[in-house]
């Protein structure tokens, strides 16, 4: 009975151990469970930052070029053209070698490069002309082309002293008897010939010097300072101080009210594009001078006779400010994500596949080998044939692009969203965010199917601002909302002047020369 009872111990003893194994076990497994998804976690946080090191990387020394032959050089170009886009949903569509045909450029030649400047003719005549053989004198029957020489000229500043020519009448109070009836004669009329104004009261600065000054400075991005020691080296010290006045003077006299034409011509088209870049102010009311205002820009569409490009400062990013400036404009308005643009509730809000592309560009691989069978280059060859199709109807009509984006570019739409849904990624990486981005702008990107001057994407824009943010590096900051304002104004004149053609320097300075009068837009 004693050694029956010890059995039973020993059996409820064995189960007590078998369970608290187990419970142990569980333990062990959800311990291991969670330091599992920590490794996994740590794992994807360690791509994700050596995804972001790799990008700041080149950002930084790498080549900013979005092109596919050189982000994808040493990969097959992967081509979705032979693919049904409507059932596209697998995540790796077919790969194709595509070799391009290879064309050579023609040389530039000679008279083609100096085709638009003046030529100066140099002859040079033959010391001895008489003839070696038989002693008489030769006559000359014509010239001959040796060469041409490119020749530049530096810039000569001098001063311009305008004088009055003072005429006087012989005739007053020559003649007593006939003076004496004209109440209105004097004993001698002396009159002083008209002399224009200058461009800037009280100022000897010229048309052609302030046009230079704010060519360089908004074309070419000298800043002023730099300005001020290149003319002290030519022998003329001007203070910056003063130059500034100068600028801001022709921006609010002179070109304020073409800036103001060249507004209500933009909000007359059908398309706009819109962005927006950081511009630092030091002395803006009620901010530190470190913090971040803005220098929006709004430009034309590409199928307008003229293009017209407009800056305006704003010391925040708040749509409203889109919103007022675009007013009652109910057209296409062409932007990247920025959610500040859904405030304009009268326009009609177009995505850009720029932006999507340049997503999927950010995320190909680091590996240059892995690149050709990644997820990050099919998304990339998806944006390359929608722009290889858009490109193909820019040459057309607007009706005959209505029915081709129809019949081509719907379907390549289709296609590469279905393809969007079906891919799965990690969160936090590149790819992660290129595809979330396309699904959230998903609704803007078909909106330019709707009209067919409406384009895929807002490099208008992008171009448009890109200058300024060249002369940005330059110059750094703004010193007040005054100058702020009057470089938006002077910007947009420059900026459309150069995207119109026309030489920006001449314009500029026949703008300053009309003192006010008739001011010609700049196309």
């Amino acid at each position: 009975m004693e050694l029956q009872m010890t059995q039973e111990e020993l059996i409820k003893e064995l189960e007590f151990l078998s369970i608290k194994k187990e419970i142990e076990l569980k333990n062990l497994q959800i311990k291991y469970d969670a330091k599992e998804a920590e490794a996994d976690d740590l794992k994807n946080e360690n791509e994700v930052l050596r995804q972001q090191l790799a990008f700041y990387k080149k950002m930084v020394h790498g080549q900013k070029t979005e092109k596919t032959e050189v982000v994808m050089e040493k990969t097959e170009q992967l081509s979705l053209f032979d693919e049904a886009e409507t059932g596209a949903t697998s995540a790796h569509p077919e790969k194709e070698l595509v070799v391009e045909k290879h064309t050579r450029k023609a040389k530039r030649t000679h008279e083609e490069t100096f085709e638009n400047l003046p030529i100066e003719e140099v002859i040079h005549t033959a010391d001895k002309k008489i003839c070696e053989k038989c002693g008489e004198e030769m006559i000359v029957i014509g010239k001959e082309k040796v060469r041409d020489e490119l020749v530049y000229v530096p810039a000569r500043v001098f001063v311009r002293r305008h004088f009055a020519e003072v005429v006087k009448c012989s005739s007053c109070g020559s003649d007593e008897t006939r003076d004496a009836q004209l109440s209105d004669i004097e004993a001698c009329t002396i009159r002083q010939a008209f002399v224009p104004a200058p461009v800037i009261p009280h100022s000897y600065c010229s048309p052609e010097l302030l046009a230079h000054i704010v060519y360089e400075k908004y074309c070419n991005a000298v800043p002023l300072e730099r300005q001020a020691k290149d003319l002290a080296a030519k022998g003329v010290k001007i203070p910056t101080a003063t130059l500034a006045n100068w600028v801001i003077y022709a921006a609010n006299v002179f070109l304020k009210p073409i800036y103001a034409q060249m507004k209500a011509e933009l909000l007359k088209g059908n398309v706009i594009h819109a962005d927006e870049t950081v511009v630092q102010v030091l002395h803006e009311p009620g901010k530190k001078a470190k913090t971040d205002s803005r220098m929006w820009a709004y430009c034309s569409g590409k199928y307008e006779k003229y293009r017209n490009i407009l800056f305006e400062y704003q010391p925040t990013r708040n749509g409203d400010h889109a919103k007022r400036f675009l007013g009652d404009f109910s057209g296409y308005l062409v932007c990247d994500g920025f959610d500040g643009y859904n405030k304009l509730d009268t326009v009609k809000r177009c995505g850009c596949f720029a932006h999507v592309r340049r997503k999927f560009v950010d995320a190909l691989p680091l590996d240059e080998a892995a690149i050709e069978t990644s997820v990050s280059a099919i998304g990339v060859a998806w944006c390359n044939k929608i722009f290889v199709l858009e490109r193909e109807m820019a040459e057309l009509s607007s009706e005959e692009r209505t029915i081709k984006r129809q019949e081509q570019m719907k379907p390549a739409l289709d296609g590469f969203f279905a393809w969007v849904e079906s891919v799965t990624a990690a969160g936090g990486t590149k790819l992660s965010k290129a595809i979330q981005y396309a699904k959230n702008e998903k609704k803007y990107l078909y909106t330019f199917l709707e009209h067919p001057d409406a384009p895929i994407d807002n490099n208008r824009a992008e171009n448009a601002i890109r200058p300024f943010c060249v002369g940005r590096k330059n110059w750094l900051f703004s010193t007040s909302p005054k100058g702020a304002e009057a470089s938006a104004v002077i910007y947009s004149v420059a900026a459309t002047a150069c995207a119109n053609g026309l030489n920006i320097e001449d314009y500029l300075t026949n703008v300053f020369k009309s003192h006010g009068n008739e001011l010609p837009l700049p196309r």
